[in-house]
């Protein structure tokens, strides 16, 4: 299975300027790409593959039309505009609102990946991450990468610089007896367990939205295109970033709290996205439960553990005696007038999650 590290970079001046002129080539190849699919569809009806453009890189960089320093690294910007309208395709034979793929600013491309490791990007014995092209980067290790690097990406996020090890890893996990435990996820509170147990949900964009409007304004004031503005907008994106490595901490954290817990974990498949449509969009979207289960699952993996999904039907409105108890979404007490059980509604769920999912598993 695959995994990433990520750590923080540090270039000097001269590396930044650098960095800055890679993505910017390959931005420009990005757009030159997109601009001869375009051409060929519209003048001769001929769609374009990766390969029909991968011919053409060497003749491109001969001529000094393209100046990334290393040609994988051209390549792998020719397979993201293929993958680009693969996605497009894929979504007009769906019948989904198609989107059709745009030009990219030399602001927004803001990440280089090399597929290959030691082909243009390595780790130095001395901690450092040598990068063809720009030189010896600085970097902060804060844990050893384990497993077989595979590919390496350079990442510019508000102003900053991250490096990406994609590792391939081997599941670690060690046999253990059999318990489970079923997770109701929520928005009053982030999580319920089946044993009781509450997780509070921090709400962190909520708790941020002050300073996120006071950064809003100040992008808004500015003159589009000027240095000024510029400036805001990094410091509205520092803002926005602080919020999500709040958030991702904390899913980080959580899940392997519960790998830990047990070995065999149910959880709602619920359908996030359709959720986030509706009325409580920006909460759900504030809570991240489709990160946070992406992260459980995957973790889960490399441990050696599972996580199941049940389907949510009838969770928030049966008791565990299997008699209707229904509710609206303000009522979060649970009273079952059948068996008299009396628990928070989100408990109450988590139990049924739980029961579910050992009916799938066979388990009684």
């Amino acid at each position: 299975m695959r995994k990433t590290f990520k750590y923080r970079l540090y270039p000097t001046r001269k590396q930044t300027e650098a960095l800055a002129s890679q993505l910017g080539e390959a931005c420009r190849l990005y757009n030159g790409a997109l601009q001869e699919r375009r051409d060929a569809y519209t003048h001769a009806g001929v769609s374009l593959t990766y390969y029909d453009q991968a011919n053409q890189l060497k003749a491109i960089r001969a001529e000094g039309a393209c100046e990334l320093a290393n040609f994988s690294c051209a390549q792998e910007v020719l397979r993201r505009i293929d993958k680009t309208f693969k996605a497009f395709f894929g979504r007009v034979s769906r019948g989904d609102t198609p989107g059709y793929p745009r030009f990219r600013s030399r602001w927004r491309y803001d990440s280089l990946t090399f597929p290959s490791y030691g082909d243009g990007c390595r780790l130095r014995a001395n901690g450092k991450l040598y990068v063809q092209g720009v030189g010896e980067i600085k970097g902060k290790l804060h844990r050893p990468v384990a497993g077989r690097i595979k590919t390496v990406t350079v990442k510019r996020e508000a102003g900053r610089w991250s490096v990406c090890f994609s590792v391939e890893v081997a599941e670690t996990g060690e046999s253990r007896l059999y318990t489970d435990i079923g997770i109701d996820v929520g928005l009053a509170s982030f999580a319920v367990l089946s044993d009781g147990t509450v997780i509070d949900n921090p709400r962190w964009y909520r708790r941020a939205q002050d300073t996120l409007r006071i950064a809003q304004r100040r992008v808004a004031r500015r003159i589009r295109g000027s240095h000024g503005r510029r400036k805001a907008v990094r410091l509205l994106q520092q803002a926005h970033a602080r919020v999500r490595n709040q958030r991702r901490d904390l899913h980080h954290k959580l899940a392997r709290q519960l790998i830990e817990m047990s070995p065999v974990i149910f959880v709602e498949d619920l359908n996030i996205k359709g959720l986030a449509r509706g009325m409580l969009a920006k909460s759900v979207a504030d809570a991240g439960w489709a990160q946070f289960l992406q992260m459980l699952t995957s973790k889960a993996a490399e441990a050696g553990c599972v996580v199941i999904g049940v389907h949510p039907s009838g969770t928030s409105q049966t008791c565990t005696c299997g008699a209707p108890v229904p509710k609206t979404l303000r009522q979060r007490w649970h009273e079952c007038l059948s068996c008299g059980l009396s628990l928070a509604r989100d408990h109450v769920s988590a139990l049924l999650i739980q029961g579910l999912g050992r009916s799938l598993v066979g388990v009684t």
